[in-house]
């Protein structure tokens, strides 16, 4: 079958764009994944090569390359209806081992992007955050809200990459009418998150498998949004065909503490691992929740799953994990 549209997926071996391009493949698009695999995961690349199996494999392309670099000419030379960004490692355990990377990948490599993005005529969506808000003063946060971030902090290359890449997003929108989407992703979880990666819900799975106590960092006050990774990949697929130009928050706007979540987990592992409390993070924040009401209104979309049903699907992503010493 012919596909109805192409698209290019930076970061597509990555938890979040690995589901993203399962979700445009199963829509008849033509998808060229390019990764340099820093963070993204082969496996991930497999598993997609196994879906297409039996069908038209002009239809998946992977590409191992640096969008830092030149874009090789097997990317330059393709025609793109849509590109969307999600090039970026996320997890605080990489803040601190490659923030130049990081930085990079949303300056340097976002703009290589939007360069392609203008010679084929696409739309070009960037990855954005909920880190560019920093420590919120303003709860819940609207798009409205300029944030409190610290420029020179141990979280800076990571929320400061973020604020530049919806940067140029505006300067490209305005100064060559390119047609940008900018989604401030909030926490999202599910199947295909790194073991290793660091944030909480792969933290406490992970350890309550094995018999280890959960780690708390401060005194489990602190909250956070969960999104399931289906709930987030439809709605950046419904901001890209959108007519909506504005940065976008996009997450669950229930809010659950740190402790609730360690509980949860605890119940659905049934496990009976202690809590082990550590020092809250420097610049980590207090409070986090999305206002959703601009992407409710713009394009009508809600998240669906519960945070029970979708730690439940997650569950037994990471027994496998467990199951096949597969901890990276």
């Amino acid at each position: 079958m012919k596909a109805s549209k192409s698209a290019l997926v930076a970061g597509g071996a990555g938890f979040i764009g690995s589901h993203l391009v399962r979700f445009l493949l199963n829509k008849n698009y033509r998808v060229v994944v390019v990764d340099n695999l820093v963070t993204g995961q082969m496996r991930n690349i497999e598993s997609i090569r196994n879906l297409v199996v039996g069908q038209d494999g002009a239809n998946f392309e992977f590409v191992e390359a640096n969008i830092i670099d030149p874009l090789p000419s097997a990317i330059e030379n393709q025609e793109f209806d849509e590109i969307y960004n999600l090039a970026s490692p996320a997890s605080p355990v990489d803040f601190g081992r490659i923030p130049l990377f990081i930085l990079e990948t949303a300056s340097v490599g976002h703009r290589r992007l939007l360069d392609l993005a203008e010679k084929c005529g696409a739309r070009i969506l960037f990855a954005s955050s909920s880190e560019v808000y920093g420590d919120a003063e303003v709860h819940p946060q609207t798009e409205g809200y300029f944030g409190n971030v610290n420029c020179f902090g141990p979280r800076s290359c990571y929320d400061e990459a973020k604020r530049v890449g919806e940067t140029l997003n505006y300067i490209y929108k305005e100064q060559k009418s390119l047609q940008v989407r900018t989604a401030r992703i909030f926490n999202t979880y599910g199947p295909s998150m790194r073991p290793s990666d660091g944030r909480i819900i792969p933290n406490f799975f992970m350890q309550a498998l094995q018999g280890e106590a959960l780690t708390i960092y401060g005194d489990g006050s602190q909250t956070r949004s969960f999104c399931y990774v289906s709930d987030l990949v439809e709605g950046l697929f419904a901001l890209m065909q959108s007519q909506e130009s504005r940065p976008v928050n996009l997450g669950n706007p229930i809010e659950r503490s740190v402790l609730e979540i360690a509980n949860t987990v605890r119940t659905l592992t049934r496990s009976d691992v202690e809590l082990k409390y550590l020092p809250l993070p420097e610049n980590d924040p207090k409070v986090r929740r999305p206002n959703i009401t601009r992407a409710s209104e713009s394009f009508q979309w809600t998240p669906k799953v519960s945070l029970e049903e979708g730690l439940a699907q997650t569950l037994t992503y990471f027994k496998e994990c467990v199951a096949s010493q597969s901890f990276n």
